[in-house]
């Protein structure tokens, strides 16, 4: 796992668009991998396709893998690729499995902040433009080993550039459609006033981000939606 310093930044959405502290905390340095899930399943069965509650999953959640204990033809090609088709409930009891954790959004948004060589690459025109144009491409047909991303600042490999990932608290930025029901405001509901509510109206791909978070329910599983781990740090390391 890599440190991640702590500090603070503006989150897209936050109070007053005032920067948040973000503490020490530890991260996986690679996304959890097809072989790295295959041989979690294979210890905890009730988390194999076959088996998983449809409350926990839904109906194509490790749609890629051939059979319960098998990657299948495949194998050779994405063991070390991200693992996807994955939910929310199962990513977690992963992350628990491994004594460790989700990170939540102001953790991840943090730390995808950094470029190679900075801790904060807000401003860096190619670091955006870079990020906006993998955003834009469709998935391939083999997603990449999780070494074949670019290594940030913090030592963290992928952060953009592999696959989405899910976070402990996904749907906390933005309300969504469920709010309606329950009589609160609808501000934030439609895309046009969910932008005006943004720090940073220019940060596309960070709006993009919250949004398909909030789009998401706990137990969805997407073709190009994974996960790594994270752990609270028993010792706080602040950015110089």
């Amino acid at each position: 796992m890599a440190t991640i310093k702590s500090g603070t930044f503006v989150p897209l959405y936050g109070a007053d668009k005032a920067p948040v502290p973000v503490k020490a905390f530890l991260l996986d340095t690679y996304p959890v991998t097809n072989a790295e899930f295959l041989a979690f399943v294979k210890q905890n069965p009730q988390w194999q396709k076959s088996k998983v509650k449809r409350l926990f999953a839904d109906q194509n959640y490790l749609r890629h893998w051939a059979s319960d204990e098998s990657i299948g033809a495949d194998a050779a090609k994405i063991s070390n690729s991200p693992i996807v088709n994955v939910s929310w409930f199962a990513a977690k009891a992963y992350c628990e499995c491994q004594g460790k954790r989700l990170p939540s959004v102001n953790e991840w948004e943090y730390a995808a902040l950094a470029s190679e060589s900075k801790a904060d690459a807000t401003n860096d025109e190619r670091f955006y433009q870079r990020s906006l144009e993998w955003y834009s491409q469709p998935n391939p047909q083999y997603l990449p080993p999780v070494q074949k991303s670019f290594r940030n600042y913090y030592g963290v490999y992928g952060m953009i550039g592999l696959v989405w990932e899910w976070t402990s608290d996904y749907n906390s930025a933005m309300l969504v459609d469920d709010a309606r029901s329950t009589g609160s405001s609808d501000q934030q509901q439609f895309c046009g006033s969910g932008a005006s509510n943004a720090s940073n109206v220019k940060n596309y791909v960070a709006f993009m981000r919250y949004a398909f978070r909030s789009s998401l329910k706990a137990n969805y599983t997407v073709a190009n939606l994974g996960f790594r781990c994270a752990q609270s740090s028993k010792v706080s390391v602040a950015q110089k």
